[in-house]
């Protein structure tokens, strides 16, 4: 071998070792890009932000898909009929006692200034309900609670853990997730499967309820009811990009002169937060920002409860504790908030809710259409299924088989929206797709039983 042929080796080599080293590295990328992306979102929450950006499904759109609705269309106001129970969102059912109720030494409120904050605006209204015997006191405290932290996606669990504590039920949040989600990534608990798992599996009670006010919250915790809320959240600071959430948590007391309710928080942000939260106090949560959170859920919440204090919780709730009067003041309250404010999503959306359990399909189909044309979060069917079943009641299936895509998109972690699409696929006579989200919602949650009894029927 010549000189030129020796220089020419040694200028070829580097080459090649370079051109080795990328492709390798790129092999390398592919290899760690595709094994990212078949970690649960539980676990890739742990790992440094940027790479959640990179690998956690980013929606195509902020909102829901929406409908063309002019702004300006008038939604009809109906009189109210008896109520038809929802078929998959029931609230749950309060137990009536079996014998008249007794005079009751409660306290509540004898005059309220309700104030609500929609879009920044304050609306306020005088509400006079009727008086029992003593006026709240200013501060109440109900003590001895165990705080958790929660799991990923375990805050309806761990929220409840932390409930049941304030009797001496002693229960992680894993006891209770293994019936309320016995998948890890399902996304969800809904609040009457907490009130069920309550009624059904321990020896005290619960009792869902929508439509709440402040007033009603402090009557229940001056009598020493622990009550779960159910509220929007919106991260904060470097976790914003992740954009609004459903959540749960624990009121057990407030404080008038401060302004505030306590409350047991399940998530921690950061370090600052954990000392806070778990303070065996809690965390402090201002009136205005409940006003502003709470109706995202049309003000839902679970009481907790010892099945001998069943008469003493109905004369508190009153009118609240019967559904047709629950769900009236509801569709009352939440119109008079779109009066002021039309462009409030939120608030048409329980409009929708109300007018579905009630059994007005036609009005619900009409308020879920005007709160998607305005936008609603992208998450918004992790939480509250309304819209399915007033869509499949009025025949309008490719809207479910629409919004049930959106939100299984990246994400097939909800029972109840792959068990509402197959409805709508066997409504459309494709049953063999219907059979397969049957399938995918049984499997998901083995505990769901519309999805059971549906494949029954199928295979029956």
């Amino acid at each position: 071998m010549n000189q030129t042929s020796r220089s020419r080796k040694k200028e070829i080599s580097p080459l090649l070792i370079s051109l080795i080293t990328i492709v390798a590295l790129i092999a390398l990328a592919v290899i760690s890009w595709n094994i990212l992306r078949t970690i649960p979102s539980r676990y890739l929450s742990r790992f440094p932000t940027f790479v959640q950006h990179l690998v956690i499904p980013e929606p195509e759109s902020a909102v829901l898909p929406s409908v063309d609705l002019p702004l300006d269309a008038e939604i009809a106001i109906v009189p109210i009929p008896s109520p038809t129970k929802s078929e998959l969102r029931p609230t749950s059912t309060p137990i009536v006692p079996a014998t008249p109720l007794p005079e009751v030494a409660a306290v509540v409120v004898d005059e309220v200034i309700a104030t609500e904050v929609v879009d920044s605006t304050i609306f306020t209204q005088t509400v006079t309900p009727e008086p029992l015997a003593t006026p709240l006191p200013a501060y109440t405290r109900i003590e001895n609670i165990t705080h958790h932290q929660q799991d990923w996606n375990n805050c309806g669990p761990a929220t409840l853990a932390m409930g049941l504590s304030v009797f001496g039920e002693q229960l992680t949040q894993y006891d209770t997730a293994a019936i309320l989600k016995p998948n890890p990534e399902d996304r969800n608990v809904a609040p009457y499967q907490m009130a069920d798992y309550v009624n059904q599996n321990t020896s005290y009670n619960a009792l869902e309820r929508v439509n709440g006010t402040l007033a009603e919250l402090k009557t229940l915790l001056a009598n020493g009811f622990p009550v779960i809320l159910e509220i929007g959240l919106d991260p904060p600071g470097e976790v914003a990009w992740l954009e609004w959430y459903g959540h749960y948590v624990l009121a057990v007391g407030y404080d008038d002169a401060a302004e505030e309710f306590w409350v047991f928080d399940s998530l921690i942000w950061d370090a600052a937060s954990l000392v806070d939260q778990n303070s065996p106090l809690g965390r402090s949560f201002p009136y205005a920002e409940l006003l502003a959170y709470w109706p995202q859920f049309n003000n839902t919440y679970v009481v907790l409860s010892e099945p001998e204090r069943q008469a003493e919780l109905a004369v508190l709730l009153g009118d609240s504790y019967d559904d047709t009067k629950m769900w009236q003041a509801s569709l009352e309250r939440n119109e008079l908030t779109v009066q002021n404010q039309p462009t409030n999503a939120f608030a048409w959306f329980n409009i929708g809710t109300s007018h579905l359990e009630l059994g007005q399909y036609e009005e619900a189909v009409a308020a879920y259409d005007r709160a998607r044309s305005i936008g609603l979060p992208w998450r918004m069917l992790w939480y509250q299924f309304g819209p399915y079943e007033a869509y499949y009641q009025q025949g309008r299936y490719n809207d479910i088989i629409l919004l049930a895509d959106a939100t299984l998109d990246g994400r097939p972690y909800f029972e109840e929206s792959f068990y509402w699409r197959g409805r709508a696929y066997e409504a459309l006579g494709n049953v063999q797709n219907a059979r397969a989200d049957y399938a995918a919602s049984a499997e998901f949650n083995p505990y769901f039983q519309p999805a059971n009894e549906a494949l029954a029927r199928l295979d029956g």
